[in-house]
């Protein structure tokens, strides 16, 4: 029995089955440094919850959805790439 595998399928494990693990470790760590920050400088419970949802939510919308179902970590990578070194790459 012979298997086609097209080219660009990729074999990544992933949490759940909809997001990559890197993109979790990303979020967490987003999450943590928000919340670190609310905790010092705000102490109403509500304003710290508010805060956290504005910045963490789309985040976290991004990473599930991502752009056209692609992992945010690498697109933030390809644009850091693409900023320090400006070239145009064409692949088949």
């Amino acid at each position: 029995m012979k298997f086609i595998i097209p080219q660009n399928y990729d074999f990544s494990s992933k949490l759940f089955g909809f997001i990559d693990y890197s993109t979790v470790i990303l979020n967490v760590i987003w999450g943590l440094f928000i919340f670190c920050i609310t905790s010092l400088f705000i102490s109403n419970f509500i304003v710290k919850i508010f805060i956290i949802i504005v910045l963490c939510f789309p985040i976290l919308l991004f990473s599930i959805i991502g752009f056209n179902h692609e992992n945010i970590l690498y697109v933030l990578f390809y644009i850091l790439k693409f900023f320090i070194r400006p070239k145009v790459y064409l692949y088949k």
